[in-house]
């Protein structure tokens, strides 16, 4: 990769993958800014807007959080009033996480400076490329 000093790093394919996500991480936490808004919050909103009802550990999987990371996040976004918790209404023991009508009108807005980020990235590889990539990632996921 251009700009980067020689090291024995680079010869591992995880690092190159690590600098990458955290280049791009930190491209989408820029635009993200201007919403006052971090990247995993925006993996929240996204994940909320797609389904009512998921409990923290649901979510902390999908977002790639630790639990305990995610609480402190998810309890500022209930202080903004963007996301509320609900008792499931099959075990009251349980609590669902869902997305208040603020927090729906602002994963709208938040959506667009990712899918923007996204189109980047495409463009930048080609469409055939782009693919290869997001099945090799998955393959590892």
């Amino acid at each position: 990769m251009a700009g980067r000093k020689p090291s024995a790093m680079n010869q591992y394919l995880f690092h190159d993958l690590a600098a990458a996500h955290r280049t791009l991480h930190a491209r989408l936490n820029d635009r993200l800014k201007c919403l006052g808004l971090q990247v995993e919050s925006w993996r929240v909103l996204e994940t909320l807007s797609s389904h009512d009802g998921f409990t923290m550990g649901d979510l902390a999987d999908i977002v790639l959080m630790n639990p305990p990371t995610l609480t402190k996040l998810v309890d500022r976004m209930v202080s903004n009033g963007l996301v509320q918790r609900t008792l499931s209404a099959e075990d009251h023991r349980r609590v669902h996480l869902v997305l208040t009508d603020a927090g729906t009108d602002l994963v709208a807005k938040v959506r667009c400076h990712a899918e923007e980020q996204d189109r980047d990235i495409v463009e930048r590889l080609g469409e055939e490329s782009a693919q290869v990539l997001r099945d090799a990632l998955r393959s590892l996921a």
